[in-house]
């Protein structure tokens, strides 16, 4: 019989496409159904490292959607919306429904000493009453339906399985309440999210962004990041290894049923056996901007073409970053070269 491996390419062999490889040379790229125009809008959410993502698509020119802009130190331009860090799929799918009016949750504003806190998005603002609260989140709300009826392409980062949620309707929150200080009336329990559970909330949110942005394409991505801390009865580095997992067969499942979403490999560019810890700084968690420049300049290579490397430019002004004003992209730059990642769960590390 003839070995049915004779005439695989060389990125089937671990000797020829990993270990024989030098570290600069990586690419593990190969499925690109789609590529990206210079002036797609491009929207990004999740955990921590979607901030590098967004990060360097502005620096290098990207058109970035921001349809909550704003002064930078209140954390406008994070995010194309203030929504914060949604580190698991159920916050994903939960943002897309109280978006649209199709899921209100019972415990929906915290307190934080004199002041209030939205739950959903923690260390956005402290508001100094219920109303100035609510009269924000409805301005808010709005700008998360523009995002995603607006967006060309929405790159989500999966983060995490571990989960927060109230007991009386499974909301699902960033934080549990306790961390920062914050209160809540309600109870709240621990969740770990399961492959199944995590495939049906990204099977609703895809089938939802569909319906109001038909032509929205999807780029799925897993967060690279290790588990701050993690709440069940094991060490860190096993509820790591098995959220990390868990989330890639997700992606993996949401990649192969839907034609318009597609998966780009940051997860194994940065913690591939090849690396040996290179691209962590010495706390082992946060990325180092070498690692974030190899994801980021095969993302470009890939999902630009030729032609369109050719046509895009960086910026000498805003007009590739879709924001209300000048003044507000100007800000926004400012934000971006400042290197600020704004990570929620690095509270839970804080007090202890």
């Amino acid at each position: 019989m003839a070995n049915p491996y004779s005439n695989r390419p060389d990125s089937s062999f671990w000797k020829r496409a990993v270990a024989g490889v030098a570290l600069e040379h990586f690419d593990p790229v190969l499925d690109v159904p789609f590529t990206l125009l210079p002036s797609d809008k491009i929207a990004t959410a999740g955990s921590c490292f979607a901030q590098h993502i967004a990060r360097t698509l502005v620096s290098e020119g990207f058109s970035y959607l921001v349809t909550e802009p704003g002064a930078s130190e209140h954390n406008y331009g994070v995010f194309p919306a203030r929504f914060g860090n949604i580190y698991s799929t159920l916050q994903l799918l939960q943002l897309f429904q109280r978006a649209y009016g199709l899921y209100q949750p019972q415990d929906h504003i915290w307190r934080l000493g004199d002041g209030y806190i939205d739950p959903f998005r923690p260390l956005v603002e402290t508001y100094c009453s219920e109303e100035a609260l609510l009269e924000d989140r409805a301005v808010h709300l709005s700008a998360v339906r523009k995002m995603f009826e607006e967006c060309d392409v929405f790159i989500f980062t999966l983060g995490l399985t571990e989960t927060w949620m109230a007991v009386a309707d499974e909301a699902v929150v960033p934080l549990a309440p306790g961390v920062s200080n914050t209160s809540s009336g309600c109870e709240y329990k621990f969740s770990n999210r399961t492959v199944p559970d995590m495939i049906g909330d990204m099977e609703q949110f895809v089938a939802a962004l569909s319906v109001v942005n038909p032509n929205a394409r999807i780029i799925l991505t897993v967060s690279p990041v290790p588990l701050i801390a993690t709440f069940e009865p094991r060490h860190v580095l096993v509820s790591t290894v098995y959220s990390k997992s868990a989330l890639r067969v997700v992606a993996e499942h949401i990649k192969n049923s839907a034609d318009n979403v597609t998966y780009f490999p940051s997860y194994e560019i940065i913690n591939g056996n090849h690396i040996g810890n290179k691209y962590f700084e010495n706390d082992l968690r946060e990325v180092r901007p070498e690692g974030v420049k190899h994801v980021m300049s095969l993302f470009k290579k890939y999902y630009l073409s030729s032609n369109e490397k050719e046509t895009r430019s960086r910026p000498d002004t805003e007009e590739k970053v879709h924001l209300g004003t000048v003044e507000n992209s100007v800000i926004f730059r400012e934000m971006i070269e400042a290197q600020k990642i704004i990570c929620d769960e690095e509270n839970i590390d804080a007090q202890n």
